[in-house]
């Protein structure tokens, strides 16, 4: 970590455990070397740092494109290992920026959903993640954020000191479908990107708020 995303790191850490109270589950599930998508459900603005801040590895985060206009707020995004893309987050030039974070080893936090939701309930996965899975050698661990809605939902005008929590999944490997994707039909192609969106959206609804007990073998030493 930069020293600027360690301060902005230490802070909502501060912030997440004083305020509201958070609970961090099986961060150990990441590994903390190679790339990694971390694939999120989205509720709230509180969501991208409160993923961040449960893990001790440093990652990327996407911000709008039009951010970076600022200067300040342009030089802190970078220092925060911001990506650039547009406002939805589909374009080309965004998509390169992922790969090339991806690429890089790092870890980026993705949500499959595309937007926050407006009930507080998890949403259908949008193909896009599929796309950017297919394109990347990622692993992909499922996270789901809870009580960032009510804390601080989109019709909340100030954060509530409600509970937060942070739930990581096992990771999730794609391999078949990538070889797959590499002499399948575009028809079949478009299927494989909602496939994997789903599967990861599935992954992400089953998670619970607790820790796991289950044993498995050491992540953090593995090779992805």
């Amino acid at each position: 970590m930069n020293a600027i995303y360690f301060l902005g790191w230490c802070f909502f850490r501060t912030a997440y455990k004083f305020y509201f109270g958070w609970r961090v589950y099986n961060p150990e599930r990441v590994p903390v070397r190679g790339p990694v998508i971390l694939a999120s459900n989205h509720a709230s603005i509180l969501d991208p740092p409160l993923v961040g801040a449960g893990l001790r590895r440093s990652i990327n985060y996407l911000a709008r494109e039009s951010l970076f206009r600022f200067p300040i707020v342009g030089w802190v995004l970078r220092k925060w290992n911001s990506v650039p893309v547009d406002r939805e987050g589909g374009g080309a030039k965004g998509l390169r920026a992922i790969l090339d974070r991806l690429l890089a080893g790092g870890a980026i936090i993705l949500f499959p959903e595309g937007t926050r939701t407006r009930d507080g309930k998890l949403q259908p996965a949008r193909a896009g993640i599929g796309l950017t899975v297919i394109k990347s050698a990622a692993a992909v661990v499922p996270v789901r954020v809870f009580g960032t809605f009510e804390a601080f939902g989109r019709d909340v005008r100030f954060p509530r000191p409600r509970r937060v929590a942070v739930k990581y999944g096992l990771p999730m490997h794609f391999e078949q479908l990538r070889a797959e994707s590499k002499a399948c039909s575009k028809t079949r192609l478009k299927e494989i990107y909602q496939q994997i969106a789903n599967e990861i959206m599935a992954a992400i609804s089953k998670l619970e708020p607790c820790e796991d007990k289950t044993k498995f073998p050491s992540l953090n030493d593995s090779t992805i």
